[in-house]
């Protein structure tokens, strides 16, 4: 499990997180729905880049974070 990114925003409970691993800095999104979140996964890994799930925040870790379903 990965750490939690230390950022300039505050986590919203309830929504799914995924960081794109880029030099020289890490950019990381959200998405609302689980459905979105793994759409959007799956795009940006098929553009072949470097994204990193963190899961579902629930106010004090991530849950949800294996994604074996998703390719």
């Amino acid at each position: 499990m990965s750490k939690i990114p230390k950022k300039g925003f505050s986590w919203s409970k309830g929504t799914y997180y995924l960081t794109i691993k880029d030099s020289p800095r890490n950019i990381t999104l959200f998405r609302k729905s689980k459905s979105d979140a793994l759409f959007t996964y799956s795009r940006y890994k098929q553009e072949g880049k470097d994204i990193e799930w963190l899961g579902c925040w629930n106010g004090k870790k991530f849950e949800e974070t294996n994604l074996t379903d998703v390719s």
